[in-house]
């Protein structure tokens, strides 16, 4: 059976080919009572649009690279689906591309390039500069959430991380707890040690005794894994730099058998599972909603303007207070 093609739907509708085309672009000038007549010839002959084809001809495709690690975190999903659902409601396409946290991103957005895409947003580690320059030169825009490097006409969407620290501080200490500590894989996220470094300058300026527990990872493992040592140092407040690890220490002090005398925890990212009776977590909301929107008007402005300097957004966070702390 033959492809319909657009000169099909023109010759239905009664237009030129041109105007089909307009017609399937978003944006573009045509009039309302010319675009029903061209859907209304596409739905009758069963035509849709070939985006892949409309991309070689545009030399830019509607994909929208997503570049990922850490999906085994609850808020990474969240986050990614929030994402998603932004670039949909403009008209784009995401295409995620999954990563591990210590493999070469550059690779990765490497592959996206193939495609033709007009944008990439990367939660994973921040690749090296030499990618940020090929993405530049094929005028590829790139937003990184919550990284701190500066890179030139890279644009930043980051969590107010300090604010989510002296809060931690100030709410543990408020809720009674007079040793602090905060759980934090420093090397690997950019995120957690600005949480932490916050956190515990914040204790520092108070006068308030605070230790860091380092982990390698922050996930749920690692949290589960270091409630022993959190009662050895008779810790009584506890700030995890992340939900998912925050479980994890919940978990792992109720396993010791010794939590009778309570400690206090707190997450960030006010996941699905913080407000569950058996965590009920003290958190703090870091809206990926918000930040979708803050990520993708940052990615269309730059599309449109290639040269602008490069800019940082932050996020705000909420303290959502629950039974933990």
């Amino acid at each position: 059976m033959r492809r319909v093609t657009s000169f099909d739907v023109a010759r239905a509708a009664g237009v030129s080919r041109a105007a089909v085309s307009r017609a399937f672009t978003p944006d573009a000038s045509v009039s309302q009572k010319t675009r029903e007549k061209v859907y209304q010839a596409a739905k009758d002959l069963g035509y849709r649009v070939n985006y892949l084809a409309r991309s070689l001809t545009n030399k830019r495709s509607d994909l929208v690279g997503l570049v990922a690690a850490g999906l085994d975190n609850p808020f990474r999903t969240q986050q990614l689906e929030n994402l998603a659902r932004a670039l949909i409601a403009r008209n784009y396409r995401p295409i995620l591309l999954p990563t591990s946290q210590h493999a070469d991103s550059a690779t990765v957005i490497g592959q996206l390039l193939h495609y033709a895409v007009s944008g990439v947003v990367i939660t994973s580690d921040a690749p090296p500069s030499h990618i940020f320059e090929e993405c530049a030169t094929e005028a590829v825009p790139i937003v990184l959430i919550n990284k701190g490097e500066d890179f030139p006409f890279v644009d930043r969407v980051v969590s107010d991380d300090r604010t989510a620290g002296y809060s931690a501080a100030d709410h543990l200490l408020e809720s009674g707890a007079t040793r602090l500590a905060v759980v934090a894989g420093t090397a690997v996220s950019y995120s957690a040690r600005r949480r932490a470094e916050a956190f515990l300058s914040h204790c520092a300026s108070l006068g308030v005794e605070a230790s860091l527990i380092p982990v390698a990872i922050n996930d749920y493992q690692h949290g589960h894994g270091v409630a022993e040592q959190m009662l050895d140092l008779r810790i009584d407040g506890v700030f995890s730099v992340n939900d998912y690890m925050a479980c994890g220490v919940v978990d792992g002090l109720s396993k010791t058998g010794k939590a009778g005398r309570s400690i206090k925890v707190i997450g960030h990212d006010n996941i699905p599972q913080a407000a569950w009776a058996a965590y009920d977590l003290t958190t703090f909301l870091q809206p990926s909603d918000l930040q979708a929107e803050q990520v993708i008007e940052l990615l269309t402005s730059r599309m449109a303007e290639p040269d602008i300097v490069a800019r940082v957004e932050f996020t705000p966070v909420t303290l959502i207070k629950r039974r933990s702390a």
